[in-house]
């Protein structure tokens, strides 16, 4: 039995983890990321490469020495999009520029935009790393000007242990440097973008062999053999691909954000612009997506705020018993059919304020948004490509709220399939990476799944209709 070592970077938080070929997690280990202010721009925030590798070689380690009996046969990796590492001359990983980063916006009127949705599958945003490194020139010439090349979070790690420099395709077309037609870096992208000076990283597909840990890691992290790092990719991708999906799928990953996907081997391009085209995994398939944007971070800042101390148990027992609605939410992100933001959002109920009004309902509404934003872009999903299919595949840490998947399955009328390790489906992504990497085949059908069964007349179904009402009419989309 083959034993891997995980590593998870995501948004909030990344983690490593030890796990079997077959599944089995022996150990995980979490720290929170840190993120800096940069006052030179509205908004923009960094990360130090170095605080954040610090961390993880110290997780490793620690694992490393809790199971001293265990032989490590590879390592791999899954990254946040859009998130990447800067490189320098000295070939340091010196800066880093985070999804959350929008330091590229007041450029973006500069942009030529005609034909980029067709070659990257996007429309010109802050959001990727083309924009940040865009504004990075503006205002940080001095940081810019050191940049040779750059990798994104997943492909980093192997940068750290290997000393060996590549990019998978799936984060490749995150970057809007990428034409997801050639598969190739577009020189034309990397001119709009006034980008000439960088070196692109190299194409390297997942479950490729990067390289073997480097001497020096291998001393700091005290083992004495030879390990190979696989490269894994983006986390979405290694997510959907742990949690089994096929081509013609439809699966939703409910965490900071929730994107709705589906695998095509053809390519679809929206004449409206409504849907992201992702590359998956080694380039071999194109992912569908849509996005409500921020979900799952706001049902942990409610808890936080008003259900301090209240288990995850105690809480979702108290919203079962919700029979009525008395205010409807709106806090998701993205009117992604339009490609922007909303302006506005909160807590929406009829005047006065109501005395019967608690703390749960509050709660209860929030979860509902959740549901409503990723139906309605579940929705948006089909009427561009009318896929048959009978259910939803799940995963995420979002899902581990009972509430959210039956609101889901009802919203949808399909079942909701969650496979087991739902909540950890990029470290299970990551071991189907290394299990090609060693030909060896796991049976999907022996894994277990939890379904919730839609039913008709539910409480949420009445909610949609309410919020759908309230959060269009405190928003004017153009």
């Amino acid at each position: 039995m083959k034993h891997y070592m995980i590593v998870d970077i995501g948004t909030g938080n990344s983690r490593v983890a030890l796990v079997r070929e077959d599944g089995a997690l022996i150990c995980v280990k979490t720290f929170e990321n840190i993120y800096y202010i940069d006052e030179a721009y509205e908004d923009a925030q960094y990360f130090d490469p170095s605080f954040w590798k610090r961390n993880i070689l110290g997780l490793c380690r620690e694992i490393i020495h809790m199971y001293p009996n265990i032989t490590i046969d590879a390592i791999s990796s899954s990254g946040a999009r859009e998130s990447i590492v800067l490189i320098n001359r000295k070939q340091e990983d010196f800066y880093g520029l985070p999804n959350i980063d929008n330091r590229g916006r007041a450029w973006m009127a500069e942009i030529q935009k005609d034909g980029i949705y067709e070659k990257t599958g996007r429309w010109v945003t802050e959001d990727f790393p083309a924009a940040k490194l865009m504004g990075l020139s503006k205002r940080r010439k001095e940081i810019f000007d050191q940049v040779q090349t750059f990798t994104s979070l997943s492909e980093w790690i192997g940068y750290v242990l290997c000393g060996k420099l590549a990019i998978e395709p799936s984060q490749a077309c995150e970057t809007q440097l990428y034409d997801i037609g050639t598969q190739q870096w577009s020189e034309e992208l990397i001119k709009r973008f006034k980008l000439e000076q960088l070196t692109m990283p190299p194409l390297l597909h997942a479950g490729s062999l990067l390289g073997l840990v480097k001497e020096d890691m291998k001393e700091q992290l005290k083992i004495a053999y030879d390990i190979p790092f696989l490269v894994g990719g983006a986390d979405t991708q290694v997510a959907v691909l742990g949690a089994g999906m096929q081509e013609g799928d439809i699966a939703v990953v409910s965490g900071t954000t929730s994107p709705v996907v589906t695998l095509r081997t053809e390519r679809y391009c929206d004449p409206q612009e409504r849907c992201w085209t992702d590359s998956w995994l080694k380039g071999s398939m194109y992912q569908m997506e849509t996005n409500p944007g921020v979900t799952g971070l706001n049902y942990q800042r409610i808890r936080n705020l008003l259900f301090d101390g209240v288990s995850y148990e105690d809480l979702e027992a108290a919203l079962k018993e919700v029979t009525s609605i008395k205010c409807t939410a709106s806090f998701s992100s993205l009117d992604f059919e339009h490609a922007c933001g909303y302006k506005n959002g909160g807590f929406f109920m009829r005047p006065p304020f109501r005395a019967d009004l608690h703390r749960i309902d509050l709660a209860w509404a929030l979860v509902g948004d959740i549901a409503c934003s990723i139906s309605y872009q579940y929705r948006q999903l089909l009427q561009m490509l009318p896929i048959q299919h009978d259910k939803i595949l799940g995963c995420g840490g979002g899902f581990q709220s009972d509430m959210l998947c039956q609101h889901l399955s009802d919203l949808t009328q399909k079942a909701l399939v969650l496979p087991d390790h739902f909540h950890q489906a990029s470290i299970m992504g990551c071991v189907a990476v290394c299990n090609s990497y060693w030909n060896i085949h796991t049976d999907t059908n022996e894994r277990s799944y939890k379904i919730y069964k839609p039913q008709k007349g539910s409480l949420i179904q009445e909610y949609y209709e309410i919020w759908k009402t309230n959060r269009d009419r405190v928003n004017t989309t153009v």
